[in-house]
């Protein structure tokens, strides 16, 4: 592993455009509303954004031919949301996947996942953050999510077809501001924040984003603690040219949980709160550090450019003892014991060059860019299934911890290297007053060796690959848009196949037709869309070499979205979504042809409204409240030969759940909060990997917050 960068010599960066935490309000908004404060949680704040800076262009979202979902900051705090999984629920069309345990974020969209072992395609302000192993993101310093839905490969490269999740980072304001929060909650939650940002000198100006929390947990001998540093700086090294860096370094404690089993195929079996694994294991570790720095300059009022460097280090290290099989008495639970220790480094540099040109009557945005990484992992994991005189086993109804624990043997020990280098072009174009076309192109040389220290063995790969999209809107008024696009995308397999060969990549194909609409104050945004996705080389069973596998799966998602977010007036704002998706395999060696996927409802949906208002006394306060429905979805992958013989599938139960939110300012610079989370204390349960691995989902919690701004 490459030492601990200095702060000031970090290297990693990218370009976001400029982020503002709302809009400028004019008219009689301004007089109704008061002023959005620059640092901690906000008040009378805007949920529909104007832009996404993942789009990398400078048209409108209204204008823009595909579907983006923007969570604003003023979002996240009427949520409480500290961490992305706090989110996921008000966004429609996202599902959750395997989490690892607890340890990472992983998520679907439009019933589409990335691949098990590094999760979703996230990017961190326009660069990948998911290669490697990612602690739960944490939100102290993040301005907005962006999730840009159907494919980003033409700007992005390696993708899900579905969607690509873009995090922006909080940047530093020219005018002071500080904050600092406190927080107690159920489950021994204690959490305190700081939030501070200003010039230092003329040309140069700062933010820092601190957070500490120690928590336990509904589930027994459960909790986990993190801190998080997040700087930024801007510095102006003249009229027209900028420097920025954005660094964060997180470091994440937890045991490995892998939540309940299911007893003959039905959850409740046990307490919800009952961990299966062993307290002695301790914590799994997860640390993170990211440097981004940007050079931008504007050439003239048309030309401007960016150079960017982006540098990562992930590492994962800790014991757990996890479930591997239920007996026939159906109560004796077999586990086994690992230790892993995983590190990987990432660097990355992006060149572009953006800006606007005419061809006649016809204007054109037109970017060019150039992208370059080198990524490299260590995994290293001992394991060890105990013998029968040795069984380190545990009855579910009755556990009993601190056995003799086994000492695991080695059994993974590779290095993989990915390099890529890829150019990537885009047109957004103004045809006339009421059209705009949006199309894109990218190509990827891509390398991959997995060296396999055990076997002495290396496999490689070397795909390259092509990512077009297109897109056209229609705007018939200064309110709505029609829209349709359609692109490809790729995203390499990992792993060898039985004459260790590289598999060939998976590709996808993502047809989207919608239209949105925009209030005439640009204060309410909608988007209905319908999906179609085809997804082919998906990893799927060698039927000729058994414990092998081979590209040659594929798969199929549909689907209807609404997604609804603004001010609905000077008290009220509203959050909305509702999604219909049809995920089906189409063709597998192994699993049921027909069959849906892991853990893709066929609906969810969720409502939030929050009402702010003032009193008498001129405190403000606001009281508000949302629900989320999860439906039905399958636990655990079902195969050809469980469905010919009838073997019931497993399935997660559909939910309901609720929530209240409320604050009261008592000073103009304090203010009171309270966060309650499933409000009626329902039994439910989010994700799963198979009918050993269940994660119930959180009970009944409250949290009491106290923000201080100075």
């Amino acid at each position: 592993m490459l030492p601990l960068l200095p702060l000031s010599l970090a290297v990693a960066a990218l370009y976001t455009g400029p982020v503002s935490a709302e809009p400028a309000k004019t008219g009689t908004e301004a007089a109704q509303l008061p002023a959005v404060e620059l640092v901690g949680r906000t008040e009378s704040g805007a949920y529909h954004a104007a832009e996404a800076a993942g789009a990398k262009t400078d048209l409108a979202l209204r204008e823009l031919p595909q579907s983006v979902r923007i969570v604003t900051r003023q979002a996240i705090d009427d949520l409480g949301a500290t961490k992305l999984d706090d989110v996921l629920d008000y966004v429609g069309g996202v599902s959750r996947q395997n989490s690892f345990g607890g340890l990472w974020d992983n998520i679907a969209i439009r019933g589409l996942p990335g691949n098990e072992n590094t999760g979703m395609a996230t990017l961190l302000n326009g660069f990948s953050s998911n290669r490697g192993f990612n602690a739960p993101r944490d939100l102290a310093g993040v301005e907005r999510i962006e999730f840009l839905k159907g494919t980003a490969a033409a700007l992005y490269g390696s993708s899900e077809p579905g969607g690509t999740l873009n995090i922006v980072s909080k940047r530093p304001r020219w005018s002071a501001a500080h904050s600092v929060e406190a927080y107690l909650g159920s489950y021994g939650l204690r959490r305190g924040a700081l939030d501070s940002t200003g010039p230092i000198g003329e040309n140069l100006a700062y933010r820092l984003n601190l957070a500490v929390e120690d928590r336990d947990s509904f589930r027994d001998h459960i909790s986990a603690k993190r801190e998080v540093l997040a700087p930024a700086f801007s510095w102006r090294l003249g009229q027209a040219t900028q420097l920025d860096y954005v660094g964060e370094l997180l470091r994440h404690a937890s045991p490995l949980d892998r939540g309940v089993v299911a007893v003959d195929n039905r959850l409740g079996a046990i307490s919800r709160d009952r961990f299966l694994g062993e307290p002695a294991d301790g914590e799994v570790t997860v640390k993170n550090q990211t440097h981004q720095l940007i050079l931008s300059h504007e050439w003239n009022a048309d030309w401007r450019s960016r150079f960017g460097l982006s540098y990562r280090e992930t590492s994962m290290e800790g014991f757990s003892t996890e479930a591997t099989a239920l007996r026939p008495d159906k109560t004796t639970l077999t586990r086994q014991r690992r230790f892993r220790d995983y590190g990987s480094e990432d660097a990355a540099l992006q060149a572009e060059l953006q800006g606007h040109l005419k061809t006649g009557a016809i204007e054109h945005e037109v970017l060019l860019g150039l992208e370059s990484f080198r990524f490299r992992m260590d995994s290293v994991m001992r394991r060890v299934n105990p013998t029968a005189t040795q069984a380190y086993a545990i009855d579910i109804q009755n556990p009993v911890y601190g056995q003799a624990q086994p000492l695991p043997l080695p059994n993974t020990d590779t290095l993989e290297r990915q390099r890529n280098t890829a150019l990537y072009l885009q047109d957004a174009v103004k045809l006339a007053p009421e059209w705009r076309l949006v199309a894109g192109l990218r190509f990827d040389d891509y390398r991959q060796s997995l060296h396999n220290r055990i076997k002495d063995s290396t496999a490689r790969q070397q795909p390259s690959s092509s990512s077009p999209r297109v897109g056209l809107s229609w705007l018939p008024t200064t309110q709505w848009t029609v829209y349709a696009n359609a692109g490809r995308s790729f995203r390499p397999n990992v792993g060898s196949d039985f004459a260790s060969q590289g598999f060939e990549p998976e590709t996808g194909r993502a047809l989207e037709l919608g239209s949105k609409w925009e209030s005439a104050d640009r204060r309410i945004g909608a988007t209905a869309a319908f999906f179609d996705i085809r997804k082919r080389n998906v990893l799927t069973a060698d039927p000729v070499n058994a414990g092998f596998s081979v590209a040659a799966g594929e798969i199929r998602s549909r689907g209807l979205e609404f997604d609804l977010a603004g001010q609905l007036s000077a008290n009220w704002r509203l959050n909305a979504s509702l999604v219909l998706n049809d995920v089906e395999i189409t063709q597998d060696n192994s699993l049921e042809v027909g069959g849906r996927l892991l853990n893709v409802p066929k609906v969810n949906g969720s409502v939030l409204a929050v009402y702010e208002s003032a009193l008498a006394n001129g405190q403000r306060f606001s009281i508000g409240g949302g629900f989320t429905h999860m439906g039905a979805r399958l636990g655990q992958a079902r195969t050809q030969a469980e469905a010919k013989a009838g073997t019931p599938a497993f399935e997660l139960p559909a939910y309901t759940t609720a929530k209240l939110v409320t604050y009261w300012r008592i000073q103009p610079k304090l203010r009171l909060t309270l966060d309650i989370d499933n409000l009626f204390d329902t039994h439910y349960y989010t994700s799963s990997y198979s009918r050993l691995w269940v994660a119930p989902g959180t009970a009944r919690s409250a949290t009491v917050g106290l923000q201080a701004k100075f």
